[in-house]
């Protein structure tokens, strides 16, 4: 291993710790607040003794704690696939939600839930939903074999707002009880649940794998492609792994929490502002803070007006897009537009 190398795992290692720490404080800040405050002292109280008192407990246990590990892995989802859909496309304004990615997994999952297809068959449909428009994102975005970043863009927001028609359409012929669907499709997570937290964890681990083990190729893919090629990179291999993996966790977010936009636009950008543009760290960094960013999202879709509960896709939207509108001028200033 180099020297740079070394340095590259101290720094992975050192940000991690202290992400990890901030982490376990946001995660407990969380269980604390709600309709019901709980205290900090209380809430360890509760996890070292159950019997401390049954509503608190019921409280922290079945309604929080799933509901914000949920949030923690979906944020850590949609963060690390945002970094990742940024190199390979090389537009720093790509992520799931924008192109349109979440909402053909949304299609999917709605198609599934028309048929009478569920369980499974949800996952399996907002898959392959997440899977096709990607397909036809980078199919339609590419010009004499090579990525156009602002073609992309454009076609991902079209995409984007076709099928969120497509949808809206859809459910307006079902039944007066999909119309709740409306709600999940801004980001639900008040259905949450330990099985869904660890569907969803299953697939990210692998995914994250996959992605942290290539990211000083995506480094490299990021810049120029042909150079990336001749320092030995199989690029069709990466973009298949990726492209496949990316979509198969976007899809099984979705089929669990809904749309949630903008996280793994906003959060890539902070990583980079504080750590750097070395995807071997912006990857597990923006696990860590793509985790804190929804959580701390959640809680506040959960407490700005309670009793009532705002979807926390808004919330996120809320946040994300005068990013991205900043960000779009930022692109457009630097390009001489």
């Amino acid at each position: 291993m180099s020297v740079g190398s070394k340095l590259t795992a101290q720094r992975i290692i050192l940000y991690s710790a202290i992400l990890f720490f901030l982490l376990i404080i946001v995660i407990l800040m969380s269980l604390s607040f709600g309709a019901e405050f709980i205290s900090p002292l209380k809430v360890f109280q509760i996890f070292f003794n159950r019997n401390e008192n049954w509503i608190e407990y019921e409280i922290i246990f079945q309604l929080r704690l799933p509901r914000i590990l949920t949030a923690a892995i979906v944020g850590a989802s949609l963060s690390i696939v945002g970094v990742v859909f940024q190199a390979l496309l090389k537009n720093p304004l790509s992520e799931p939600y924008i192109l349109g990615v979440s909402s053909g997994g949304a299609l999917g999952a709605i198609l599934s839930i028309s048929f009478g297809i569920h369980l499974i068959g949800i996952s399996f449909f907002s898959f392959a939903g997440s899977l096709i428009t990607f397909f036809i994102v980078y199919l339609f975005g590419r010009r004499f074999g090579e990525i156009e970043p602002n073609t992309i863009l454009l076609i991902g927001v079209m995409i984007n707002s076709f099928f969120s028609a497509l949808i809206l359409l859809i459910v307006s012929f079902l039944d007066q009880s999909f119309r709740t669907a409306l709600f999940w499709l801004m980001g639900n997570l008040s259905l949450a649940n330990y099985s869904s937290a660890l569907l969803i964890f299953v697939i990210f681990i692998f995914s994250s794998i996959i992605f942290l083990v290539y990211s000083n190729q995506y480094n490299l893919i990021s810049i120029d492609e042909e150079n990336a090629k001749q320092f030995g990179v199989n690029t069709k291999q990466l973009k298949n792994l990726s492209l496949i993996f990316g979509s198969l966790l976007i899809g099984v977010v979705v089929a669990n929490v809904g749309i949630i936009g903008f996280v793994g636009l906003v959060v890539p950008h902070i990583c980079r502002l504080i750590f750097g543009y070395d995807n071997r760290i912006i990857i597990p960094t923006s696990i860590f803070i793509g985790a804190m960013f929804l959580i701390l999202s959640d809680l506040i879709s959960r407490i700005l007006f309670a009793p009532m509960e705002i979807p926390i896709g808004s919330i996120t939207a809320i946040i994300g897009s005068p990013i991205f509108i900043f960000l779009l001028k930022r692109k457009q200033f630097s390009n001489g537009g």
